[in-house]
Formats: C-alpha cells, sequence, structure tokens
C-alpha cells in the first residue's frame, strides 16, 4: 500500500468533512435543544468510531488500532463515515454539497485503490 502523503492528506480533510457533515445535519435537522447536543454529539460519535476500530498493523494510522478489526470491518467503517458525511449533508437540505461530497469521494475511492486492496487483503 503506498503512503502517498497527497493522499493521506485528501483522506484526513476527506475525513474532517464527514465529521463536521454531521455535526451541520445535527444543526440544520433538529430544534433546540436537540441541536445544540446533536451538533457535538454526533461528530464526537462518528471521530470516535473512526479512531477506535483500526487494522491492526496500518501504516497510515501509526500501525495501532486500538480495537482491531478486520480490514472489511475497516474498509466498511470508512465508507459508513465518508458517505454517511454525505448523506447527512443530504438529509440537512443541502443537496448540492451532498452531491459534491460523493463525486469526491468516488473519486478518492478510485484513486484509493490500493488501500481498498490491502484492507480487503488484512
Amino acid at each position: 500500500m503506498s503512503l502517498n502523503p497527497a493522499m493521506l492528506a485528501i483522506r484526513f480533510l476527506l475525513e474532517l468533512v464527514a465529521i463536521a457533515s454531521f455535526g451541520i445535519y445535527g444543526w440544520r435537522s433538529f430544534d433546540s435543544p436537540w441541536k445544540f447536543l446533536l451538533v457535538v454529539l454526533l461528530p464526537l460519535i462518528a471521530a470516535a468510531l473512526w479512531g477506535t476500530f483500526a487494522v491492526p498493523g496500518d501504516p497510515s494510522r501509526n500501525g495501532e488500532a486500538p480495537v482491531s478489526v478486520p480490514g472489511t470491518v475497516r474498509l466498511v467503517l470508512e465508507l459508513v463515515v465518508l458517505f454517511g458525511g454525505a448523506a447527512a449533508l443530504w438529509a440537512a437540505s443541502l443537496p448540492r454539497w451532498a452531491l459534491i461530497s460523493v463525486i469526491v469521494l468516488v473519486i478518492y475511492q478510485a484513486l484509493a485503490y490500493d488501500r481498498i486492496a490491502w484492507l480487503l487483503k488484512a
């Protein structure tokens, strides 16, 4: 698996966008007082899932895994969080941003074929 710094930076930005998208959904889709709780809670849950479950030896994550999972589980988690962020934008009545997010994610996933192949083998 290549550790291209540009791809790692793009993936990090995509993670941040997805996590922020859950907060946007919480703020725009719920009434007070729930929106004040969900704008914080939803991104925290997404970030906790992202940071907790990892494949042992993943060089893009220091090789450490707080909770070890197989590569296929990690791949599904990544896809759920990243594309879930796009779905959150859609649900927050931001369809253009959701579509842009999906397009960027599909392009990224196509370019990250080596990581996907590694996760499927891990």
